[in-house]
């Protein structure tokens, strides 16, 4: 099967898990209202996320060459809800364009902030980066803490929130992250020449005549544009962005040209079969999805630095 076929057979996938979320769990007593009106935008909402975390990891796996990179690694996830908690405070709503826009300067400058941390020689280290990744993120981290703690009364939200999870959001909301995901990973596919240059090195991306430095900025909003959309849906989420473009690669080889759409689409399965595992695996109990996707990505993650660490 070549690797065309194999991509449009990850449409399917998506549908048939989409289709089976819809139903999985308690049906007995799930009214028309309850499945179409409450589980299918969570559903369409966890589709969202997972493409948007799927493209971001493939977008920093090969626009940094580092397989450790992830949006919630590197930082990104962490400032994009650094972001939402300064919209929280400033009572500026999920649904408001200022919104979108704070949470995406918040992901695009934690990002860039643990690049610049991690360069040694104008090349950032797997170790480095991965350090400076964590440091960005704790740091942010203690900073929505202390918010947290000295304004109470939006805490209970941001808890979950912080813990990855999927909420009641109006069409709008939906729509709105969605239409960006969408627009991200289409900009990426157009541009997929530039990164398998840019995979290349610096130097051989110059000398073929492309601009090292464009390159990067503009991935990087990209990659940043589509977690920001993530996280304003569903708080922050772990790990898709490093486990799907991994196992999609093994299907797809190194290159661009499929790697990026397919991980959006791997996203998607990944995280609607995720959030059906949420909702009912401790029914009535839910258990934030942010927890399930690190239950599996936490040992993907030791597994993986234990190997580069090997090759290093």
């Amino acid at each position: 099967m070549n690797n065309n076929r194999k991509m449009v057979w990850l449409v399917p996938a998506v549908l048939a898990a989409a289709a089976a979320a819809l139903f999985f769990g308690a049906v007995k007593n799930a009214g028309p209202d309850i499945i179409w009106g409450l589980r299918l935008p969570r559903i369409l909402a966890a589709a969202v996320v997972g493409a948007g975390l799927g493209f971001s990891g493939s977008v920093f796996q090969g626009l940094l060459k580092n397989p450790l990179s992830d949006p919630y690694i590197l930082g990104t996830s962490a400032g994009a809800m650094a972001g939402a908690v300064l919209c929280s405070a400033l009572g500026i709503g999920r649904a408001e364009p200022l919104f979108y826009v704070v949470v995406f300067t918040g992901a695009f400058l934690a990002t860039f902030l643990t690049y610049s941390l991690a360069k040694i020689k104008n090349h950032p280290s797997v170790a480095h980066l991965v350090l400076a990744g964590v440091a960005v993120s704790t740091f942010l981290t203690a900073l929505i803490m202390l918010f947290m703690t000295l304004y109470r009364e939006h805490s209970l939200s941001l808890v979950y929130f912080l813990l990855g999870g999927f909420f009641p959001a109006d069409n709008s909301l939906l729509a709105v992250s969605g239409g960006i995901v969408a627009g991200a990973v289409g900009a990426g596919a157009m541009l997929w020449r530039y990164l398998d240059i840019f995979s290349l090195g610096e130097e051989k991306a110059s000398y073929l005549g492309a601009d090292p430095d464009m390159i990067r900025l503009a991935f990087f909003a990209l990659a940043s544009l589509a977690t920001a959309a993530a996280v304003a849906l569903a708080g922050t989420v772990g790990f898709v962005g490093l486990i799907v473009p991994h196992i999609l690669r093994l299907v797809f080889g190194a290159s661009h040209r499929r790697l990026l759409v397919s991980s959006a689409l791997g996203g998607a399965l990944f995280l609607i079969l995720a959030d059906a595992v949420a909702r009912t695996a401790a029914a009535p109990v839910e258990i934030p999805v942010g927890v399930i996707t690190a239950v599996f990505g936490a040992p993907f993650f030791i597994w993986l630095l234990r190997r580069t660490a090997g090759e290093g």
